[in-house]
């Protein structure tokens, strides 16, 4: 059995740091799902709600992107009358409820640690990205799997820095796993980074939960205080289900 874990990116991944929790907080958020389900149920599944709301074409897809979906913003603007958000909302909750798939987000402040470390061991995105890995390696151990990983092509040399993080923590391994270990769970050293207009679902399925999962981490943490819109409460209802838990123990979700 094969899986891939979707890998999308919330806020900003430099050094700079402010109360701005957009560029404070750095979270990724990987989506953990078997890639034969993947094209079985859930690609086929999100094409035919696209279709049944938005009237998408194979042509010319509508790629599910939350931002513009909160905003109605073209091709979402249908999503303006009450009547119709509501029925899409529904229809949405109703499918990540069902699908089998497994979510770990981690968060970081980089204020914080810039505050506790007078120097940085790692590149924000390559501390993240570390203990995404570290997670998804124990949970294909686990389950006797294989597994690969894909992002979001965030363009240029952001794509390179994804992928030079990724090949280091494959060929040198972390503080608490042996790089033995990523290789032998992980099916290549390279990063699979993909443009949002090829249509994958694994990837718009992570866009959709990565921000009201980022936020949830931040709520518990006393690091947000205005509440969760209504839908991301949804979401983050859902997510309970599907964070990666050993045991009782969870390792879904990780604040540092």
């Amino acid at each position: 059995m094969k899986y891939r874990i979707y890998v999308d990116e919330v806020g900003n991944s430099d050094l700079g740091a402010s109360d701005d929790p957009n560029h404070r907080f750095l979270s990724l958020t990987g989506v953990i799902a078997e890639l034969s389900y993947v094209q079985t149920v859930i690609h086929p599944q999100l094409e035919a709600i696209k279709q049944k709301f938005f009237t998408s074409h194979p042509d010319d897809p509508v790629l599910f992107h939350r931002k513009e979906m909160v905003n109605a913003r073209p091709p979402f603007q249908v999503l303006k009358d009450g009547d119709v958000r509501g029925a899409f909302d529904d229809s949405l909750i109703h499918l990540l409820s069902g699908w089998n798939f497994h979510v770990i987000s981690i968060c970081l402040d980089k204020k914080r640690h810039k505050e506790t470390y007078a120097t940085w061991r790692y590149d924000p995105y390559h501390f993240c990205l570390a203990v995404l890995l570290e997670r998804y390696v124990f949970f294909l151990s686990q389950t006797g799997a294989t597994g690969d990983v894909m992002a979001e092509s965030r363009g240029g040399r952001a794509d390179l820095r994804l992928k030079a993080s990724f090949t280091k923590l494959w060929m040198e391994g972390t503080q608490y796993v042996e790089p033995t270990r990523f290789q032998d769970r992980l099916t290549s050293k390279q990063l699979k980074v993909k443009n949002k207009q090829n249509n994958i679902a694994g990837l718009q399925l992570a866009d959709l939960v990565a921000h009201p999962s980022r936020n949830e981490i931040l709520i518990e943490n006393d690091m947000l205080s205005r509440p969760l819109a209504p839908f991301a409460v949804r979401v983050v209802q859902v997510l309970q289900e599907k964070y990666y838990q050993v045991g009782g123990r969870m390792y879904g979700k990780k604040f540092l």
